[in-house]
Parts: C-alpha cells; sequence; structure tokens
C-alpha cells in the first residue's frame, strides 16, 4: 500500500492488485466509442460536466469478495467493503452501473464514459430540466458528485481530454503546450514519448504522418537513432501546427460530406470536411 498526494492536496491510497487481477477473469462489458461520444456532444449551447465523488467507492463489494482485496499494513490487516480502484474490472462495472443509471438519458441529453459524464443542452431552460432529471436519477441510486471537479452551465469545458464547445472539439490547450515545450528527442525512448502524445492528437492534425515521417523512421527496428536535418525540420513543423491547431465540427447530415486524400511515398493522409455555404469546416484528420 503506498499513499500518494493529490494535487487538491489530499491523499490517495494505492493498492497493488496485480496478483488478484491475474487471477480474475476478464468482464468484457465494452466501454463506449469516445468517438460517437465526442460526436453526440459538441455542437450544443450549453453544457455541465459531471465527476464523481470516488466513483468507484460508491459501489460495494460483494460480500463473499471482500476478502480478496486484503492488503496488509504495518498494524493489521483490511479488506476494502467497497469497490477499490485498481481492479482490473471496474471500470467496466462502473460503466455498466452507468449505463443501467441513464439508460433514458444516455445520448438524449448526457454522455458518460466510465466516472466522466457530461450534460449537453441548447437553451438555458433545457439545461436546468435536464440537469433536475439527472440530478433525480443520481438521488434515486444514492449517487454523490464530486462539486470541487464539477462545472454547470458553462460554453465548454474539457471531456476526456478534449474540449468541447458550441462550435465543435478542440485540441486539449495543456496537451498542445506540453509538446511545443518539448526539446527535440536525445533518444529512443523520448522519441517514442513523443509519438504517445501525438497519438491523442492526431485527429486535429493534418497529413501528421508526412510532416513526422522522417522522425518515425527513427523508430524502426533496423534503425539507429540519428536526429538529422530532416528530423529537426519535421519537428519544428510540427510545432508550427501545434501552435493553432483547427477545431473541428460537429456532422450535419443535411450537408454533404467530402473526402480529401492525400497519398506520398511516406503516407496516406485524408481529411473529412463539411460543406456550408460555401465554406468547408474539419471533421477529421487521419493519416
Amino acid at each position: 500500500v503506498v499513499l500518494v498526494k493529490k494535487a487538491n492536496g489530499k491523499w490517495g491510497m494505492c493498492t497493488d492488485y496485480t496478483d488478484l487481477n491475474k487471477a480474475c477473469p476478464k468482464d468484457a462489458y465494452p466501454l463506449p466509442c469516445i468517438d460517437r461520444l465526442f460526436d453526440g456532444a459538441y455542437g450544443h449551447s450549453i453544457f455541465s460536466f459531471l465527476d464523481a465523488y470516488s466513483g468507484y467507492n460508491q459501489i460495494r463489494m460483494h460480500p463473499g469478495d471482500e476478502e480478496k482485496t486484503a492488503f496488509i499494513t504495518e498494524s493489521a490487516n483490511f479488506c476494502y467493503k467497497v469497490m477499490p480502484f485498481g481492479l482490473k474490472n471496474a471500470g467496466a462495472t462502473y460503466q455498466r452501473l452507468m449505463d443501467k443509471v441513464f439508460q433514458g438519458q444516455i445520448g438524449r441529453n448526457i454522455e458518460i464514459y466510465v466516472d466522466d459524464m457530461v450534460v449537453k443542452s441548447n437553451s438555458l431552460a433545457e439545461h436546468l430540466a435536464d440537469l433536475a432529471e439527472i440530478f433525480g436519477e443520481l438521488r434515486k441510486h444514492n449517487m454523490r458528485l464530486n462539486p470541487e471537479k464539477c462545472t454547470f452551465g458553462v460554453k465548454g469545458g474539457k471531456f476526456l481530454g478534449f474540449i468541447l464547445s458550441a462550435r465543435g472539439i478542440e485540441a486539449n490547450r495543456d496537451k498542445c503546450q506540453a509538446v511545443l515545450d518539448m526539446r527535440r528527442p536525445n533518444n529512443l525512448k523520448e522519441l517514442q514519448r513523443l509519438s504517445g502524445q501525438l497519438v491523442a492528437l492526431s485527429r486535429f492534425l493534418p497529413r501528421l504522418g508526412d510532416k513526422i515521417s522522417p522522425m518515425t523512421k527513427l523508430l524502426r527496428k533496423a534503425s539507429t537513432f540519428s536526429w538529422n536535418e530532416q528530423c529537426k525540420a519535421a519537428f519544428a513543423t510540427l510545432k508550427t501546427t501545434l501552435a493553432t491547431p483547427p477545431t473541428l465540427t460537429k456532422p450535419d447530415p443535411p450537408s454533404p460530406l467530402l473526402v480529401y486524400l492525400v497519398v506520398s511515398e511516406e503516407a496516406i493522409s485524408s481529411v473529412l470536411v463539411q460543406e456550408k455555404e460555401g465554406t468547408q469546416a474539419p471533421i477529421y484528420f487521419v493519416s
């Protein structure tokens, strides 16, 4: 057991359940498709972002399974009576609960990914009614929210690492800034870390595969790490793109959708756009 200090100054307890997780059969309950959640959420005019208060701990353990969560301290042995963080199937169990509790609201006025929730509406009056409905379900099932992490009645906010607003979906500025502040990779491990950061931002980056191809070549097993002028130029181009990432819009069924495809020696890139009143707006970049 390790105690870790949180950003808010409180302490969180981390228990190593590696062996228990190896012994547990996997719960294959599906988590929602993140792209579908965004398609259903952004484009609305008013949002509330909700966060459960120690969400996993709001689910009781089955009495017969409590002893399986036992851990040792210097003074005594303890076990959990509620579902702890760190269990293999905790996320699937919590998502199943959310899908059951909000089965009449999901897709209509709320989107949920495990313990992250966003209430979406097109007017203030509608939003107040939606919140009353959501709070009613929470009270009915004796669930609690964390007021320190909830935001109500805003034009936009952070959801699953992206920024939702009436205009569309925007890249997380903190994630972009982290790459902008980064010095160039000096070894393979640092380059792999950069590649991992770009995965979360790839939908906002046109022709990403082409732009960073000199760097991705260094990830190949047969390659030796040699940061050359092409890599330097690619890194500079990447930062220029991340400085002003585009806002992605929500597809509007009546308007035509267009796909542009670019094929080069290094990569295949495409963008899905929608044309409205002679203006084309990007929906998704793939490379």
